[in-house]
């Protein structure tokens, strides 16, 4: 059956921009291609929020803020594990910005993640500290919707994150896979959508929707 979209549904878009693009600093392979089917399924919602990664320089996140280390190392910090990525989606740059292509005029609100500089942050609701709140889900709240539809970059990082953590604060929440790109590494992408499953994320695809 085609899912009928309504006024307690809304998209999240996550972190398309130009740093996990091709030609980016942390490309996801093929991000660029999903910019058409983000665009179209977009019109069909009402609610509409989008997400940036938007880090200061110097984040903790980056291997150059750690002398000796190096991008895709792993280190503990005082919230747990944390990846080091390399320098991007800083504040204000051509990185952090949304891909000149993506086109939703209708979008309400934009969630920007990761602005403080000691915590890294994954999910659209939670940094990675686990306490830190954006906000979303106030808003969320506020405008009275039950479920919620992601898609974006990347689908095992913060896609993943973002609709575990929409699981957890009991709305429903549906992945839409092909409105997404995954960067895959070390069996990534597998991993993640393990945990959205058992947490009870729907995977879908953007023809399901009436």
């Amino acid at each position: 059956m085609k899912i009928k979209l309504g006024a307690k549904d809304c998209l999240i878009v996550v972190d398309v921009q130009n740093d996990f693009c091709p030609g980016g600093r942390l490309a996801v392979q093929k991000g660029d291609e999903i910019v058409p089917p983000v665009n179209a399924l977009a019109k069909g919602f009402d609610n509409v929020v989008l997400t940036q990664d938007w880090h200061p320089p110097g984040h903790q996140s980056f291997a150059t803020s750690h002398p000796g280390r190096k991008p895709f190392d792993s280190i503990r910090l005082a919230y747990g594990e944390q990846i080091l990525w390399p320098d991007h989606c800083v504040q204000g740059s051509d990185g952090a910005a949304l891909h000149k292509d993506l086109s939703i005029p209708h979008a309400q609100l934009v969630i920007r993640k990761g602005f403080h500089k000691e915590v890294d942050s994954y999910s659209a609701f939670l940094e990675a500290d686990r306490k830190t709140r954006t906000g979303l889900e106030g808003y969320l709240d506020e405008r009275g919707i039950e479920r919620v539809f992601l898609c974006g970059l990347a689908t095992d990082f913060c896609v993943a994150w973002t609709a575990l953590d929409a699981r957890k604060l009991k709305y429903d929440a549906l992945v839409v896979e092909d409105a997404c790109r995954a960067i895959d590494t070390q069996g990534s992408l597998a991993a993640a959508w393990e945990r959205m499953t058992k947490a009870g994320v729907r995977r879908m695809q953007s023809g399901e929707i009436a």
